[in-house]
């Protein structure tokens, strides 16, 4: 496998087609690895640096995909943002990952021109955004040839913490060109037995600033798959493109299945699937029920894993899962997994339910970017948590029970309640607030709000929506409540600690796992 990798895979058959654009545009590999080379030389040409960050508001499509591939062979970080931020949420993040170009698609003209206006950064659009130069200027004139000194770069995503704000998930950048590494591009792809060049396509559905559609999606390149790229997901026009494709996998949400399923049975039927091999899920548990029910449609080919941004995880394939329903894996080979009580002690018996830590055990790390306190908060050793809770039982098989910190997963979104808090609080009529997730039929979860009002201010429909409308410029719409519910004061100890599970709880009565 010493010749993966997408640069060393496109000299070596430059008319594969490395990419199928949302509309319907084939892009060969050496016409991709091209724009590359010339975006290096371009971004090397206003100044960029080894270690540099490039930060992008893009949707799904050639010039992502484009960006990506400059930053891995040139030293830099490239910092994916969600799209559906607004403009202070998108200013704090081109601040404190201190981007030294930012580049956004005229789609999100408003959110992107609100952004850069609070602050100094070399700015770039796709289409037209008033006081952006265009994006096609840095590859104008710019030589198609192989740049000098290449050295391998990274992916820094963004995660939300319990502090609020969100943290960037910084890794040390190796020192080594591209070629050397190749093979942990596609890490995750070969980890589930998808094998490199052969006839394998990977359909992306889900939004490339998640940081495990990047990682699949990308590592499908460098081991010389085809990537198909859908711009706004849809449950028949994915079935279509499958079949169009021949698709052999992809990267999933439970939400997704869902949507799958509520298909009428003649759309469901019209479409071949038996291309598919490896239809990968994460970022939420699954309904079992909903699991069985694509295994029974598509076979054997909806596999799981439970991990991070940070690093580390689980696997199960779909056969292990039906002898272990509920399950999200076993250790990967390069993973540990990990239980400890509230203490800090580890627990070693099986069934005994406490939070998950994991960790890699190829002395990879992280650091949150510029939050020492935050990356060592969560750690015991070399071990980490995102504050899952679960037990292992007799045969080293992970089940996740409860989410002990406050995290909302919706639609595959990961929401912390405390940054919606922080918001809410400056509403003059909020004395008081908690913010948690309640179950959604088809999203997992919804943001639900509870307020408790200010002094003088009266709770109901007209404060609702009071407070709703205000949220808007404030919050991402995926992070504003659905709805708010009034309480006279807010369950909290003398200490001023909000017992918030007191709220929480009633919505999750019945079910066998509050996550």
């Amino acid at each position: 496998m010493a010749d993966l990798g997408f640069w060393a895979l496109a000299q070596s058959d430059p008319d594969h087609v490395a990419l199928v654009t949302p509309d319907g545009e084939e892009v060969r590999a050496g016409d991709l690895l091209a724009t590359s080379n010339q975006l290096v030389h371009g971004l090397r040409g206003i100044g960029l640096e080894v270690g540099d960050v490039v930060a992008v508001v893009l949707p799904n499509g050639r010039e992502f995909i484009e960006l990506y591939l400059a930053c891995l062979q040139a030293g830099w970080y490239l910092v994916p943002i969600n799209h559906h931020l607004v403009g202070p949420e998108i200013a704090y993040i081109l601040e404190d990952s201190e981007a030294k170009v930012f580049v956004a698609d005229a789609r999100f003209v408003e959110a992107a021109q609100a952004a850069a206006s609070m602050l100094d950064v070399r700015r770039f659009s796709v289409g037209a955004i008033p006081g952006f130069e265009p994006f096609s200027s840095l590859t104008d004139g710019q030589p198609t040839s192989t740049p000098a000194d290449r050295t391998t770069g990274a992916v820094m995503n963004y995660t939300s913490g319990t502090t609020g704000r969100p943290k960037g998930v910084r890794r040390g950048l190796p020192g080594v060109a591209p070629e050397q590494i190749a093979t942990a591009f596609g890490g995750m792809l070969l980890m589930f037995r998808l094998q490199p060049l052969d006839d394998n396509v990977h359909i992306v559905g889900s939004p490339l600033y998640h940081t495990a559609v990047l990682v699949f999606g990308g590592g499908a390149l460098h081991i010389g798959h085809t990537i198909v790229l859908m711009d706004k997901w849809t449950p028949e026009e994915m079935l279509a493109l499958i079949a169009r494709h021949r698709v052999t996998s992809s990267h999933m949400v439970p939400t997704q299945f869902h949507r799958l399923l509520a298909l009428p049975d003649d759309v469901r039927t019209r479409y071949d699937v038996s291309s598919l091999r490896h239809m990968v899920h994460a970022a939420a548990p699954c309904p079992p029920d909903v699991k069985r029910r694509m295994i029974e449609w598509w076979g054997p080919v909806i596999d799981e894993y439970y991990a991070a941004s940070e690093g580390g995880g689980t696997i199960v394939f779909a056969d292990e899962w039906l002898e272990k329903p509920g399950t999200v894996g076993r250790p990967w080979a390069i993973s540990e997994i990990a239980i400890f009580d509230d203490a800090g002690e580890r627990l070693t018996e099986p069934h005994q339910i406490g939070t998950v830590y994991m960790r890699m055990g190829t002395g990879q790390t992280f650091e949150y970017y510029k939050d020492r306190e935050k990356t060592e908060k969560n750690r015991i050793g070399s071990f980490f948590t995102v504050g899952d809770v679960g037990e292992l039982d007799e045969d080293g098989w992970l089940f996740l029970r409860d989410r002990k910190i406050d995290m909302i997963i919706s639609g595959g979104a990961n929401i912390y309640p405390s940054e919606i808090e922080s918001e809410l609080l400056m509403h003059p009529s909020v004395g008081d607030v908690a913010v948690f997730g309640i179950p959604h039929e088809d999203w997992g979860e919804e943001v639900k709000a509870v307020v408790e009002p200010a002094a003088g201010a009266e709770g109901g429909p007209e404060l609702e929506a009071e407070i709703l409308a205000w949220c808007q410029g404030r919050l991402a719409k995926y992070k504003t409540p659905k709805s708010i519910d009034f309480v006279d004061e807010l369950p909290r100890d003398p200490n001023g600690k909000l017992y918030k599970r007191k709220l929480r709880d009633p919505y999750w009565a019945g079910r066998e796992r509050a996550i």
